[in-house]
């Protein structure tokens, strides 16, 4: 149905994504009408399209699909509008005086004579000019509406762009509508494309190739990459531009001009960065260069009394520490303590069962005892958890050590506090599960590490690296440069587990015994998938909770892949369907083919720093409170409103976050997730469906990465041909990164 008529006052605004319910007032009724709308005031003449719905609280209600904003035409919508408060300075009875002395050319007035305002009782100069350029920039904005919703853009996004671009957004678009792929998150390549198309600009234009190099280059950090061989990029861009190689090539030097791209070569291979991740590989390699040269000893001959006195000194610090502590170093562990002492830059690195955490209790026993302030911190809250347990100290998520600061200030990015300016105020910083982090979160993290402070970087390098673009902890290992141990011996106390057993020979490519006489590792031969399905569901409700005597919510799913029958979408509708039935008064919200339901386990599936969270007492009395949500995070919907159209999770470490509906793209079932999302995680049980897939993700690396995230049981479902081809496919999907050469670069080597 459509309808006509003015916003006599608005009962509910949330300004983070618009969704407003208002009355409506018309010539026949007033109507609470409910949707997503931006910059609409009281007054304001709408011409509306929706559908009656039945809201059981408020009863009847217009939900708006469509809407757009429309000039008062008639005097009375005219002095209504002009008194509403939609023009400051003008109440209403100024605004009767205006359209008494004007009438139905009061509008024209306002915006082309607005000098002859002064002829109403009240008006000054200075007064009819504010009054003018009011209407001016609100005129302004509605046409910027309509000219960019012509093109199918939503209305929140267009306001998005004219506050970007202001008066001058006709003109911009209109010379290269790409510029909003590269100026307005929101926008990408193909948004901008299609708007280009519409406007009839040529696909071989400068601007379109242009836009195509770095959409492509954007494309490739989504597969973890940081740079793209030219010929890959000029093929890959060419098929999607559907244009010549040799046409795109030329590009590549104007790109460079601008400083939007940095063209390298190696003898004689050339590759190609977007400037952003060059420049981010060239300071970290700088950065650590201080970082280690700071407190590195002991590098020139005549210093080995020296050397052999402090290493002397320090073991025996370390035998009285293990005799405090009650633990035992092999030689290996004790290396890692003597070079953790020597060195600004520290990297240990061993599979599961090898001893990373009882060294890690060493050094932070040896640092502690030496008066030094240390800080730990891991990629994820669960990382960080995991690490907080085993170590007695407190440990932080990376994002929470450096201050996470997600307000926006005079149109600022979201930022860490703690920087080369402010920087952590620590002796020594430890940071576990490094194969997790990334390029960028490594660039902040080194920021806030000032030279003087020693960095410790524990990790598994077999593992899956980053979601992220980059691999950091291979790479810093690659470039030789930086003090490596990597713990090999599985201690004896972790030979009981036929987890950290198997998980060792399916990185040495070795055959694995599937007898199930283990007591935490099983296979169940299984090849069709509807009795996986069923099997899997009788697992999670009736054995594994009493066998490892955990709750069904924490027996996590993981799957190699997304799509498929044992993919993690198919997974999630039939895990919540058994799991998380409809029914109980339980409230849910359809978005998209999603339905979300009271009680479900969800995943954060983008990092969004502006998400505020808080975290309550028992009586629901808020304790702490922060913002930013990241990508893995999971937890358990605790709350749906319809009438206020949020959700509420809970995530595992008790922060609650409100959704609006609008932002459920971020959500998504957790019941089966990724491997890869898995990382850095660990589930008291792990259920792993395996059956034929892509070859390319059945490859050893990502069994190694599942086995070794399930802690106290893990069963597999599955073909025994599938498992083997995955042992002995040790092809990993390559990254182009190259971290390891600016460090060498920086070092003169």
């Amino acid at each position: 149905m459509e309808i006509k008529g003015y916003v006599d006052h608005v009962i509910y605004r949330k300004p983070e994504n618009g969704y407003t319910v208002f009355v409506l007032s018309t010539k026949e009724e007033d109507i609470t009408c409910v949707g997503y709308l931006q910059q609409i005031d009281q007054g304001e003449n709408l011409q509306i399209q929706g559908e009656v719905v039945e809201h059981p609280l408020y009863g009847s209600q217009i939900k708006i699909s469509t809407y757009q904003v429309v000039l008062p035409d008639d005097l009375q919508s005219m002095e209504r509008y002009l008194g509403s408060g939609a023009i400051k300075g003008v109440g209403p009875a100024l605004a009767k005086r205006i359209i008494k002395q004007f009438g139905e050319d009061s509008f024209r007035i306002i915006e082309e004579e607005p000098e002859r305002l002064t002829e109403v009782k009240g008006i000054s100069e200075r007064i009819a000019r504010e009054i003018s350029a009011q209407m001016e920039e609100k005129k302004d904005m509605r046409q910027a509406m309509l000219f960019l919703q012509q093109y199918g853009i939503s209305h929140a996004l267009a306001v998005k762009i004219y506050e970007t671009y202001g008066a001058k957004t006709f003109e911009t678009i209109r010379e290269n509508p790409y510029r909003l792929a590269e100026d307005i998150y929101g926008v990408g390549f193909k948004m901008a494309d299609e708007i280009a198309a519409k406007m009839g600009i040529r696909t071989d234009s400068d601007f379109r190739i242009r836009s195509g190099i770095l959409y492509t280059l954007l494309l490739a950090t989504y597969e973890g990459h940081v740079y793209l061989p030219r010929d890959i990029l000029l093929r890959n861009t060419g098929i999607m531009l559907q244009l010549p190689s040799e046409v795109v090539e030329i590009q590549l030097s104007n790109l460079a001009m601008e400083k939007k791209v940095v063209i390298k070569t190696d003898g004689e291979n050339i590759y190609i960065y977007a400037s952003v991740y060059y420049y981010a590989e060239l300071s970290c390699a700088r950065m650590l260069s201080d970082i280690d040269s700071a407190l590195t000893v002991f590098t020139h001959e005549e210093e080995r009394e020296l050397e052999e006195e402090f290493d002397r000194s320090l073991l025996k610090k370390v035998g009285g520490l293990e005799k405090k502590l009650d633990i035992h170093l092999d030689q290996l562990q004790k290396k890692a303590v003597l070079e953790a002492a020597r060195h600004g830059v520290f990297i240990l690195t061993g599979g599961p069962g090898t001893g990373k955490t009882t060294t890690i209790n060493m050094l932070i026993a040896y640092f502690e005892s030496e008066g030094m302030d240390i800080f730990l911190a891991a990629p994820t809250g669960r990382a960080a958890k995991r690490m907080t347990e085993a170590t007695g100290f407190e440990a932080r998520t990376i994002h929470r050590l450096l201050e996470l600061n997600g307000a926006l200030e005079d149109g600022k990015k979201a930022g860490f506090s703690r920087k080369e300016d402010n920087p952590l105020e620590a002796d020594v910083v430890i940071i576990d599960e490094m194969s997790m982090v990334d390029i960028h979160l490594f660039q902040a993290l080194l920021k806030a590490v000032a030279p003087g402070t020693r960095l410790i970087l524990v990790g598994d390098v077999n593992q899956l690296p980053s979601v992220g673009p980059g691999q950091v902890l291979q790479d810093l290992i690659a470039s030789r440069i930086y003090s490596v141990i990597r713990l090999e011996k599985i201690f004896r106390q972790a030979q009981d587990s036929d987890i950290v057993v198997n998980a060792h020979k399916i990185h040495q490519g070795q055959e694995l015994k599937l007898d199930n006489k283990s007591r935490d590792f099983f296979f169940l031969e299984r090849k069709d998938v509807n009795v996986i399905y069923k099997h899997m569901i009788q697992l999670i409700r009736e054995k594994l909770p009493g066998y490892c005597k955990v709750d069904p919510l924490e027996i996590q799913v993981l799957t190699p892949m997304r799509k498929g029958n044992l993919g993690v979408e198919s997974l999630n509708r039939i895990l919540q369907q058994y799991l998380n039935p409809e029914g109980d008064g339980k409230e849910e919200y359809l978005y998209g083919d999603t339905v979300f339901r009271t009680g479900d386990k969800v995943m954060q599936i983008k990092n969004n720093y502006q998400l505020e969270w808080e975290i309550v007492s028992k009586y629901n009395i808020p304790i702490d409170k922060g913002v930013g949500v990241f990508n893995g995070d999971t937890g358990i919907i605790r709350e749906i409103s319809q009438h206020s159209q949020t959700l509420v999770v809970e995530f595992d470490d008790f922060r609650r976050v409100t959704y609006p509906f609008s932002g459920l793209e971020e959500l998504e079932l957790a019941y089966a997730i990724t491997i890869h999302k898995a990382q850095g995680s660990e589930y008291p049980a792990v259920i792993m469906p395996l059956l034929k897939g892509p070859r390319q993700l059945l490859n050893r690396n990502l069994l190694y990465t599942g086995v070794t995230r399930a802690k106290s049981c893990l069963t597999i479902l599955g073909s025994r041909e599938t498992m083997e081809e995955m042992v002995a496919n040790s092809n990993e999907n390559k990254r182009y990164t190259g971290l390891a050469l600016r460090i060498r670069e920086v070092e003169g080597c």
